[in-house]
């Protein structure tokens, strides 16, 4: 990402940065968001472009926020963090980067008469409706810059202050496509406790997914990461879709845990700490790989799709995977090439 150097001037209470920090603008820590610490920057652009022989289904993000107060274990984006020179571990959990003007860099960027006005996601590296989502409120300036220049927009997310927006969003989706999607991974309280500890509960995310689906929304589920031998059980994913069921959502995306590298170090050492039985099954499965064995989501899907038909949903398999992203990437070997993108 290009960081401008401009500074803002700002009364509020700060603190010295903890690194040298390219466009800098201040460190804050707050009573109310106690244990995290936001760097605000001022960005110079805010729409990234997706690798060509990227499998997603879009070519633009915006990312409010680098590093993410859900602290998800799994999280694939914690190595992004290294970037900065915070570490991957607790560091992404705590160490807030904010684009602070981030609204007011996508109305300029979209403005321009080259936009072409293609679909643009959010919520793919971290999430736009983590806490400090609370504090700065980016989204909205950045939902209105792109519904009124008529630009579709997706959201994932994990965070319930989606519901503050989804007037917005209503009001944007009369003009142009807007998908949303709520991501809910554990339907155990205490388990997503542990593994998840910042994110809202399940049942948040449910009422949630009601609210958007009473406002009109087709909203998908992204009932992922499963993991094995903690969440993948035939009781627990028929409970799992039967409460995406009770919400109205229309479709579920599920897949495998995979870990990437930054996040697989944090995640062994906690499966090592959290539920020591089970640490030499995932050293077998993920050692000397990111994704599940074939065999296992192979299987996986084998029992998902047609449990997901039979209440209703439309079911998906992950599009992050290994076999996809080859093909993608043999699909873009042979397209000129394109210049390197700033993903986050």
């Amino acid at each position: 990402m290009r960081w401008s150097g401009q500074k803002i001037d700002d009364m509020s209470v700060a603190a010295p940065a903890l690194l040298p920090m390219p466009g800098y603008v201040r460190t804050v820590r707050t009573p109310e968001f106690a244990g995290l610490t936001f760097h605000e920057v001022m960005a110079k652009s805010a729409l990234n472009r997706v690798p060509d022989a990227s499998p997603m289904p879009f070519r633009w993000t915006i990312n409010p926020y680098r590093g993410c107060s859900h602290q998800c274990v799994y999280c694939f984006a914690r190595a992004t963090h290294r970037y900065l020179d915070f570490d991957a571990g607790d560091d992404f959990d705590r160490q807030v980067v904010v684009k602070v003007n981030a609204a007011e860099v996508v109305r300029a960027e979209v403005a321009r008469r080259s936009w072409r006005r293609e679909l643009v996601a959010l919520g793919t590296n971290t999430d736009p409706y983590q806490r400090a989502e609370g504090r700065y409120a980016l989204m909205p300036g950045i939902i209105r810059a792109l519904g009124e220049s008529a630009t579709p927009i997706s959201i994932l997310t994990k965070g319930t202050l989606l519901r503050r927006d989804l007037p917005l969003l209503a009001d944007a989706a009369a003009h142009v496509p807007v998908d949303i999607a709520m991501s809910i991974a554990v339907f155990d309280d205490e388990l997503q406790a542990s593994v998840e500890p910042g994110t809202p509960s399940a049942a948040a995310r449910l009422a949630t997914v009601r609210q958007a689906v009473e406002q009109g929304f087709r909203v998908t589920v992204f009932l992922m990461p499963i993991m094995p031998w903690l969440t993948d059980s035939p009781v627990q994913l028929e409970h799992a879709v039967a409460r995406i069921a009770e919400t109205g959502a229309t479709r579920v995306v599920f897949g495998a845990l995979h870990l990437r590298p930054g996040a697989k170090e944090w995640f062994l050492e906690w499966i090592a700490r959290e539920h020591t039985a089970l640490a030499e099954g995932y050293r077998r499965f993920y050692g000397a790989r990111s994704s599940a064995p074939a065999a296992y989501r192979r299987q996986l899907s084998a029992r998902m799709r047609p449990l997901l038909r039979r209440y209703g949903l439309d079911p998906r398999d992950d599009e992050d995977q290994p076999e996809v992203r080859r093909a993608a990437r043999v699909a873009a070997a042979t397209l000129a090439p394109s210049p390197q993108p700033t993903l986050f």
